[in-house]
């Protein structure tokens, strides 16, 4: 996975965005999940008949997952073993890799590209990207429970 991920920031953070058709600023918010479960959610959305999936980011350690989601997300974001970050105002621009917060509150992590950018649909839907993170976390403890 880090593999897929790095090669894939490469590719796309040097980028410049000359043509105006990426978004310039940070006006979103960011879903941090652990990797497992943001893998599984990332294959749930792709296959998904609906909305598709946005830019996701993944921490340098391959720890954590985050879904770039609308901004407001993060006022109301409740799901367990999740976590939502206001990230707007930052002066953050695409495709610049945001940083990923630490857990415990500790210095924020390099970050690179899953899904970049350009390839995938400007931000996650909030309401999506939580039923296929319950939906995520169901198969995984139904995997677990499967020894």
């Amino acid at each position: 996975m880090s593999e897929i991920g790095s090669q894939s920031a490469t590719r796309h953070a040097s980028t410049p965005d000359t043509d105006g058709s990426r978004p310039t600023a940070g006006p979103w918010d960011l879903v941090t999940v652990p990797v497992r479960q943001g893998l599984e959610a990332v294959d749930i959305l792709r296959r998904a008949a609906g909305p598709a999936v946005g830019p996701v980011v993944h921490d340098g350690t391959c720890d954590t997952l985050g879904f770039l989601v609308p901004p407001g997300t993060a006022a109301a974001w409740d799901m367990p073993g999740s976590a939502c970050t206001r990230t707007s105002g930052r002066g953050l621009r695409l495709p610049e890799l945001p940083e990923l917060p630490e857990p415990a509150g500790d210095a924020p992590r390099p970050a690179g590209w899953l899904l970049p950018p350009g390839d995938t649909d400007p931000v996650t839907d909030p309401a999506v990207l939580r039923e296929a993170l319950g939906e995520a976390a169901r198969l995984i403890e139904a995997a677990d429970g499967c020894h």
